[in-house]
Order: structure tokens, then sequence, then C-alpha cells
């Protein structure tokens, strides 16, 4: 059955509107980066956040053109045969997010959110919905008119999807996250089904705006204004280098 428009979406209360204490929140700029490293890194923060090492932490990345399933996905969504994405130097790597399957690339905004959610709600489904609430406000920045689709994780813009959402939790603490496709090249979601909805398409903002289209830092910086308003988090200093290679003693508090 094909999604449907979400007509009333559940209400995305932050907790900077209610009493609950604002707490930090570092964000770091992992940069250009390979997926196994970065996936490595994210781990390690992971497991950082769960001692209470270190506080909540919103990380960014931009990949080269790989391909991702997430545990609960279908291979057969993956189109293309090894020897054809060798030929495009596309990665395939299966992971432990949730969702289906969906590709990252250059110019695509990559957010991997790590959030105690003891701090804030332990509901998967609230947290997803925040999330999507935090892309609709932005692309609103500029412009732009995103909506939800019952039962379809993402956020869309008429009838194709410009941000993938798939997220994993341990101990309630949440890794993986959202990617939002800015001057992403499209052609490369032919070589899979995207989320496995094949009735759907995929959009940017460089197809929807055109020459308007921001740049991808500013769209971070927006991204990073609206997430920690609607979590109710004091955002550090803006993209903090944090190289892929960081030791795991090296990560800062």
């Amino acid at each position: 059955m094909v999604p449907t428009k979400q007509e009333s979406a559940p209400p995305i209360h932050s907790p900077a509107e209610t009493s609950q204490q604002v707490l930090d929140c570092l964000v770091w700029d992992l940069g250009a980066c390979e997926y196994l490293p970065s996936l490595e890194l994210q781990r390690k923060v992971v497991q950082k956040r769960k001692n209470s090492e270190i506080p909540d932490s919103l990380l960014f990345v931009e990949y080269p053109h790989t391909i991702t399933l997430g545990r609960g996905g279908n291979a057969e969504h993956l189109l293309a045969a090894a020897s054809e994405l060798k030929r495009r130097s596309v990665g395939y790597w299966e992971t432990d997010r949730g969702g289906d399957i969906t590709y990252h690339g250059p110019g695509q905004m990559i957010a991997y959110p790590i959030l105690d959610l003891k701090g804030l709600r332990r509901d998967i489904d609230w947290y997803l919905r925040t999330l999507e609430e935090c892309i609709i406000e932005t692309l609103e920045d500029f412009g732009v008119q995103g909506d939800r689709v019952a039962g379809a994780t993402g956020v869309w813009v008429g009838d194709e999807k410009v941000a993938a959402i798939g997220v994993r939790t341990s101990q309630w603490v949440t890794s993986h996250g959202v990617a939002l496709n800015v001057h992403t090249d499209l052609d490369y979601f032919d070589l899979i089904v995207p989320c496995g909805l094949r009735s759907r398409g995929v959009t940017s903002l460089s197809r929807i705006l055109g020459g308007r289209a921001p740049g991808l830092h500013e769209v971070k910086s927006r991204f990073t204004d609206h997430f920690g308003r609607i979590f109710g988090r004091s955002m550090g200093v803006p993209f903090m280098p944090l190289p892929c290679a960081t030791a795991d003693e090296s990560i800062p508090p």
C-alpha cells in the first residue's frame, strides 16, 4: 500500500518549552570520511555517552558514494550488481541502524545525534518524529515545505523524499540519524529502491531551488540551531573538527 500524507503529526514539545533544564550538546564535524571509520568513531562516542564521560553530541559527516542496508532492510532493494558498484566506485555496507536501504554521497547533510533519551523521553517514535521536525523547520528556512508521510519515516516534498532517517538505540543512547539531500547527485539512487518504496522518488534542495540552493555549511548551521531548540540543548561551538582516525582516549569531553 502506498503511504499517504500524514494529516496531523504528533505534537512536538521541546524540552526548552517546559521546565526541563537545557543541557549541553557538543557539535563535531568529521568532514569527508569513509563509512567504516566513521562508524567506528560513532561507536566510541556512543560508549563515552553511555559512561557519562561526555554530554549529548551531534556528529556531521560527508561520505563518498556509499549504499547502506539497515538491519530490517531487504537486500533485493539493491538493484545493482557488485560489478556495477565497483565500476561506479560505490561502497556497500550492511549496518545496524533501523530502516531499509539508502544512498549516501557528496553534497548530503548527514547528522548523527548521540543522545541519552533517558534524559529526554524513552520513546523511539517520539524521537523519530522530532528528528523529522528538525528537518522540516530547516527546510522552511529556505522556503521549502517538507511533510511527513504516514508509515514512511523521513521528510518529503510532494511525492519525493528529501531526507531519510534511520536510527539505532542501545541503553536508550541513540546513534545513526538523518541524511538530507542538499547538492546530492540523485542519479546514484537509481542503484537502489530508496527506503524500499518503489512508488516514490527522491529529490534534493538543489533540484527544488536550483541556483538558490544553500551551501552545505549553511544547511548544517540551520539544522544545528533547530536541533538545539527543539531538543532543548545548548549547542557547543559549531563544527569542531574530529578526524575519523581519532583514538578513543582522544575524544574530548
